[in-house]
């Protein structure tokens, strides 16, 4: 396995469920995970929030983890761990770890937010006591309602359980100031697509991306070129509008679209509460995909 430290530099993907008349598709599933890696991206982000995972059971989470960790070979797993309570986070946590992740990824606890800091540290501090996996805070204050301060992020990376955070707030200015909350060995990466230029050039060990499911060349290319023009490029004409896409028509629904476009999986279905895309939203999405590996 790569190692998921301060030497790490690389591309994430939080690579979706696919799915085969409401069952996950575990075939399609391992040859997605395969497709993704042998396009350049490090490692995979299984039961993320653009794998659906609120709407996995947790048998299915448990097949969707090792089917892509056995996929996977050396590459390195993260995954998703989500929980309301210390509890079910460390249920979660124990059945990544049965089923072959290598860290888990978790988020404060959502609809019932913390109070204060304070219980946003505690319920971090709760979990990092009894994780059975090295684990990843996992920034994401538009789906959880509430975000983690800087300060609050430097307290948790003082434990040897927590090794890293991905940050999807879309605040370049926040990321930046965890960054200089953090040690140098704590892995920062950035989970907003188009930020990914910046924050290598700040230092970032890289990023998380959903995109990464769908053109991963272009990530693998972006890694190797962040610091050029070429790197500025690919983020601005083959990245960005294909992320505006993904905003607008919700990640796992847009992702999929991209995906059968590009005949990597077989079907663009999603679970209830999200719905597939109408056609003219579908066109969209494949002329910004082959427009991005046209760059």
């Amino acid at each position: 396995m790569t190692a998921l430290d301060g030497s790490f530099n690389g591309v994430l993907c939080p690579i979706v469920t696919p799915l085969d008349d409401g069952e996950v598709d575990e075939e399609a599933l391992a040859s997605l995970t395969e497709f993704i890696l042998d396009g350049g991206v490090d490692g995979l982000f299984p039961c993320g929030t653009t794998g659906e995972f609120a709407s996995l059971s947790p048998e299915e989470r448990a097949r969707v983890i090792g089917t892509v960790a056995e996929a996977a070979g050396d590459a390195p797993v993260i995954a998703g761990a989500a929980g309301t309570s210390v509890p079910e986070t460390l249920s979660r946590i124990e059945e990544a770890e049965a089923a072959g992740a290598d860290a888990a990824a978790i988020v404060g606890p959502y609809f019932h937010t913390a109070n204060g800091p304070d219980g946003t540290r505690r319920f971090f501090e709760a979990v990092a006591e009894e994780s059975a996996l090295p684990l990843y805070l996992y920034n994401i204050p538009m789906y959880v309602g509430d975000g983690i301060d800087a300060e609050t992020v430097g307290t948790l990376a003082e434990h040897e359980s927590v090794r890293g955070m991905k940050d999807t707030s879309g605040d370049l200015s926040y990321f930046l100031s965890v960054d200089r909350h953090t040690p140098e060995e704590f892995v920062l990466m950035q989970g907003f697509d188009t930020l990914l230029v910046p924050a290598l050039r700040m230092g970032s060990n890289g990023g998380v991306h959903a995109l990464g499911n769908v053109i991963p060349e272009v990530f693998a290319e972006l890694l190797d070129s962040a610091d050029e023009e070429r790197g500025s490029e690919l983020q601005r004409e083959a990245i960005a509008p294909l992320f505006e896409l993904c905003v607008e028509h919700g990640f796992a629904p847009a992702t999929k679209a991209a995906l059968v476009h590009r005949d990597v999986i077989p079907s663009d279905e999603v679970r209830p509460p999200l719905v597939e895309l109408d056609d003219e939203a579908k066109e969209a999405i494949a002329d910004a995909v082959d427009r991005a590996l046209s760059i």
